[in-house]
C-alpha cells in the first residue's frame, strides 16, 4: 500500500509539472564516524556547485572576519530539526550534536565585479559529532561541480583583479588537518571561532528581506535563550568608519589574533591576549616585551609601543609576509594592506606612557 501511495503521489507531480522536493540533510553521513569522500555525499546543497542550500541550511556572516587573502566566504549553518543552539555570553554558541557549520572560500574573476565568473577553491566543514568537533576539507574541481575530500592540505595558484585593478598573483595554501586544530583549539579542545553571539549580532540581506541574525535565528529555530539584540554583545564592523577606531581594531584584531592569543589558546604562553574580551592593557601587548625575542620582533623591543607603531612588534609582524616573521603565521600567504592601517592608526592614537 506504501509503494503504491508514493507512485500515485509521483504521477500527481509528474502530471501537475512541479518537481519533487531535494532529499533533505543527511544525518546518517553528518554523524557518521569517518568523514563522507564527497562534499555532496552530505545533501547540505541541492545543486552541484554548491551554490543552493538544503532545508535548515541557512547563510550567515560575522561582523569582522578572519583575512584569508582577500578570499570571499561563504558561510551556512546547520542543526537538526528541534535541536537549536544554546546561548552564550562568550565564546561560540553552544551547538547541538549535529551541528554542520560550512565555509565555502572563492575569488572572483575581477573583484570589481565580485558578482561574476567565481571560481570555488575549498569548502570548511566543522560538523560537531557526538565526541567533539571535527573538521574536514574538501576541494573543489576546475568544472565547480564536485568538492572532494583532502586531509593533507594543498597549494593552489590564484590570480584575480583587485578592487584598485591591479592584477594580483599568488599561492594559496589549503590546510591540513593538524592546522585547523591549532587555529580551532581552546584548551586543546576544537570548537568554532566565528558564530558567537556578538559576531552575528548585526543585518543580514536573507532572500525574503534583511533582518538581525539573532532574531532570525530564533525565529528559524536554529537558537534558543538570550537577550534581544539590542541587549546582546556586539563586535564592531573593522570597515566601518562610523565605529570608533579602537572599536574597529580590537575587532579586528580578535577576528585575525584572537583565537590564539587568549589564554585558552594555542599562544597562550605568550601572555599577549588580543581577544575581544581582555582588558589587561599588559595582555593588550601595551609595553609587553616578548617571551621570546627572536627574528619575529625585528628588533623591537614591545609588542604595542603606544604612539609608535613603526616601533611596535605587532605591525612588524602583520606587515610581513616571510614565513618566520608573519602573524598570523597561518591562513595568509598576502599582507592585509587595509587591517595593518586600521591596526597601526589605533596604536599611532594611544598616548605613550609618562
Amino acid at each position: 500500500m506504501r509503494r503504491a501511495a508514493i507512485l500515485l503521489a509521483l504521477a500527481a507531480l509528474a502530471l501537475s509539472g512541479a518537481s519533487p522536493a531535494p532529499a533533505p540533510v543527511d544525518l546518517s553521513v553528518v554523524l557518521a564516524e569517518a568523514p563522507a569522500a564527497k562534499l555532496s555525499d552530505y545533501r547540505l546543497f541541492v545543486d552541484a556547485g554548491a551554490r543552493q542550500p538544503n532545508g535548515r541550511v541557512t547563510p550567515y556572516d560575522v561582523a569582522t572576519p578572519l583575512f584569508s587573502d582577500y578570499a570571499v566566504k561563504h558561510r551556512y549553518v546547520f542543526t537538526p530539526k528541534g535541536e537549536p543552539a544554546a546561548w552564550r555570553d562568550q565564546g561560540p554558541l553552544a551547538f547541538p550534536v549535529g551541528t554542520v557549520l560550512v565555509k565555502t572560500f572563492a575569488y572572483p574573476a575581477d573583484f570589481r565585479r565580485a558578482e561574476q565568473d567565481e571560481r570555488f577553491l575549498e569548502t570548511r566543514l566543522l560538523i560537531r559529532k557526538a565526541g567533539g568537533w571535527t573538521a574536514q576539507t574538501y576541494l573543489w574541481n576546475a568544472e565547480q561541480t564536485e568538492a572532494t575530500l583532502k586531509r593533507v592540505g594543498a597549494r593552489l595558484d590564484v590570480s584575480f583583479i583587485g578592487q584598485d585593478g591591479a592584477p594580483v598573483a599568488f599561492e594559496y595554501a589549503v590546510p591540513n588537518q593538524n592546522q585547523c586544530k591549532e587555529c580551532h583549539s581552546a584548551d586543546g579542545v576544537m570548537q568554532p571561532i566565528g558564530p558567537k553571539a556578538r559576531n552575528l549580532n548585526h543585518d543580514f540581506a536573507y532572500r525574503e528581506g534583511t533582518r538581525n541574525q539573532l532574531s532570525q535565528w530564533r525565529t528559524l529555530g536554529l537558537l534558543a535563550g538570550g537577550p534581544a539584540p539590542a541587549d546582546a554583545p556586539r563586535t564592531a564592523d573593522w570597515t566601518d568608519a562610523s565605529a570608533g577606531l579602537e572599536q574597529r581594531a580590537r575587532a579586528y584584531l580578535d577576528a585575525n589574533c584572537g583565537h590564539c592569543h587568549n589564554p585558552a589558546g594555542m599562544a597562550s604562553t605568550s601572555g599577549l591576549f588580543l581577544n575581544a574580551e581582555e582588558d589587561r592593557p599588559a595582555h593588550l601587548g601595551l609595553n609587553k616585551a616578548p617571551v621570546a625575542a627572536g627574528r619575529g620582533s625585528g628588533g623591537l623591543k614591545v609588542s604595542i609601543d603606544p604612539g609608535h607603531p613603526e616601533r611596535s612588534i605587532l605591525i612588524h609582524r602583520m606587515a610581513s609576509d616571510d614565513p618566520g616573521v608573519m602573524m598570523p603565521e597561518l591562513g595568509r600567504a598576502l599582507v592585509h594592506e587595509e587591517g595593518v592601517a586600521v591596526v597601526a592608526a589605533y596604536i599611532a592614537s594611544l598616548k605613550p606612557a609618562p
